[in-house]
């Protein structure tokens, strides 16, 4: 391959773009054009090229240079680094000995994210990249049309979030809706209302619904609304659902982590039973 390249040095502007954490600034790298991200993991990278992200540069290990997945890259220029010295330079191990710049695309509108879906996740200022990884490997699993983000959610392009969720990033549809968190606040739910969803809150209160409700399982077009790791839900969002609903737990428990408090009702209200 001609564009492999072993570089001098590690410090070089070629490589700045993968020292520390840089996810901020590659996010805006082009603006206003879509800007760049950081692809962790033979799996990962696999996912993004399979659903049509083109490669600005690579950084891996001498021995991923005989791996199928560099033949299709493209022209971007592969740095073939030393994995002691790279961990040192980045600050973070090269995990799987390969990680890749890669190009955005321009983001989607919450609205084509909703056409035709039946089921779907929405997700109120959740801030671990590790949840929001997780959440999408789950709706993966479980058949979740699309996932809808409150303006002050972690970016799911975060190298954290695309390697737990082992590249289903890529495969669930994803939006981000309303302009700010002012703005969600007032009319995030009445957006996904007008698209036809029943809308369920997933919170602790006096008149809550148990996740198996009949009523729930029976809605044609249901939005699963998460709420923050520490905060849960704003009183707004919850006041604006159609149903609150809870997990009945025991031995005194009273919330889950947001992820496993997702994939539950995921897989409790997914859609199963259409005709």
């Amino acid at each position: 391959m001609n564009n492999v390249i072993y570089p001098k040095t590690l410090n070089c502007p070629e490589l700045e773009m993968y020292v520390g954490n840089k996810e901020v600034h590659l996010l805006r790298y082009f603006e206003p054009e879509p800007g760049l991200f950081i692809a962790e993991t033979k799996n990962v990278i696999d996912v993004a090229l399979r659903r049509g992200y083109e490669v600005y540069s690579v950084v891996c290990s001498e021995k991923m240079l005989s791996d199928e997945l560099l033949t299709r890259i493209g022209d971007a220029p592969i740095y073939v680094v030393d994995l002691d010295e790279a961990k040192k330079q980045f600050g973070y191990v090269l995990t799987g000995e390969i990680s890749a710049v890669m190009r955005r695309k321009a983001p989607a509108d919450y609205r084509e994210v909703l056409r035709g879906a039946k089921r779907i996740v929405v997700l109120e200022d959740v801030e671990n990249p590790t949840n929001v990884g997780a959440i999408f490997r789950s709706a993966a699993a479980f058949g979740i049309d699309g996932i809808i983000l409150s303006p002050a959610c972690v970016d799911p392009l975060y190298r954290r979030a695309m390697r737990v969720s082992v590249g289903n990033v890529f495969n669930i549809p994803w939006a981000y809706a309303c302009f700010n968190e002012a703005e969600w606040e007032q009319k995030g739910i009445a957006l996904l209302k007008e698209e036809g969803f029943t809308t369920v809150a997933m919170a602790l209160r006096e008149d809550n619904v148990m996740i198996d409700d009949p009523a729930l399982k029976a809605a044609e077009k249901l939005a699963i609304i998460m709420g923050n790791e520490g905060n849960g839900l704003v009183d707004a969002t919850i006041a604006a659902c159609d149903y609150v609903a809870k997990i009945p737990m025991e031995n005194g428990v009273d919330s889950l982590n947001v992820a496993v408090a997702s994939a539950l009702a995921m897989w409790e209200l997914r859609n199963d039973k259409q005709a």
